[in-house]
Parts: structure tokens; sequence; C-alpha cells
């Protein structure tokens, strides 16, 4: 049987995911709320 306690006690996550998390939230990404209000300023503008 696995010793889930025991896992747990050795886990370590691995270093790619860690990594990439890092890029994830370092990078500017435009989501759908940013281009609606893009897209509303210009339409005010106008």
């Amino acid at each position: 049987m696995i010793d889930f306690e025991e896992e747990i006690q050795r886990f370590k996550p691995s270093l790619e995911v860690e990594a990439v998390s890092d890029a994830i939230i370092k990078s500017d990404l435009t989501d759908m709320a940013d281009i609606m209000m893009e897209i509303m300023k210009e339409i005010k503008e106008k």
C-alpha cells in the first residue's frame, strides 16, 4: 500500500513546473476583459 503521509513528506515540486509558473505570472497577458475595455475606450473617444 502507498503511505500517503510519507509521499507528501518526500514531495518536491518539479523545477520545470516552477519555471513555467514564474513565466506565466511575469508575462503580461491580455484577456477578454482588457480587449473589451480597449474597445469601449476607443468608442468613447470617437
